[in-house]
């Protein structure tokens, strides 16, 4: 998923997003099963023009936040302006990317489901980004036919969702520990959750260190270029740059951590 929260999307121009997406297209093909583009925006008409430009370039999927200054107060009032954008790019899968702590709309999905497929036909799924597993798993319960895919975003809890019904995940902490989640849903698959909770379990011994040192997006991109090699750059303001004591102990930290061998 790309130009989401981890990529500073929406702190970038529209040029921007847009060198981006191609560029992801391009080095994706014959390597990435999906290469979902997120097109969403605070005005309409920047959004639809960023779904246009995804399906020209050949993207999997469109994914849309709602917008969070002028905010939708009402499922009728989100969903239309998810229906004007995803009418941009018809012939392509759209997704709800659902993340309330972020944008302060709390539509639920479940209620958003109903009728979605008549106002967006090209509704594939959400990324769901809040940590309202009642809301998910309604979601799912009435997802009985298995039309919709529900993709996790709140890492620490993947577990919990993958319990309840997730199709897979999307998030930040699989830049740099996506071999270990890979580990916990194998482990989930074969019926271990002894093995698949202490995945889970050192994910959150990590996360919970480096959030009490104050830990977003900026610390994301320090933690993934200590992990990777790949320099990420620093964010763009107002966010700052990690500070190298908060470098030194996340890398000390994650250092420290003995995961499981089997």
């Amino acid at each position: 998923m790309v130009n989401g929260t981890t990529g500073e999307g929406l702190a970038l121009s529209i040029q921007e997003r847009k060198q981006l997406a191609e560029e992801w297209v391009r080095q994706g093909k014959d390597k990435l099963d999906h290469v979902i583009i997120h097109v969403g925006a605070l005005s309409l008409p920047g959004s639809q023009e960023l779904a246009r430009h995804a399906a020209a370039i050949g993207a999997s999927g469109i994914a849309v936040i709602a917008p969070f200054f002028f905010k939708p107060t009402s499922k009728d009032e989100l969903l239309a302006f998810l229906r004007e954008v995803a009418s941009e790019a018809p012939a392509i899968p759209f997704y709800y990317y659902h993340i309330p702590p972020l944008t302060g709309v709390k539509i639920r999905v479940e209620e958003l489901l109903d009728g979605i497929k008549e106002q967006i036909p090209t509704f594939q799924g959400v990324k769901f980004s809040d940590t309202d597993l009642l809301d998910l798993a309604q979601c799912i319960n009435k997802n009985g036919r298995e039309e919709f895919v529900f993709l996790y975003g709140v890492d620490e809890q993947l577990l919990s969702a993958l319990a309840i019904g997730a199709n897979g995940a999307v998030g930040s902490t699989y830049n740099y520990l996506g071999q270990k989640t890979n580990m916990m849903l194998q482990a989930f698959a074969q019926h271990d959750l002894a093995l698949a909770r202490k995945y889970q379990f050192l994910t959150g011994e990590f996360l919970n260190f480096v959030i009490k040192l104050g830990f977003g997006v900026a610390q994301t991109k320090a933690v993934m270029t200590f992990v990777s090699g790949i320099p990420m750059g620093p964010p763009r303001l107002p966010l700052v740059k990690a500070s190298e004591e908060f470098i030194a102990k996340a890398k000390a930290k994650l250092d420290s951590i003995v995961w499981p061998t089997n």
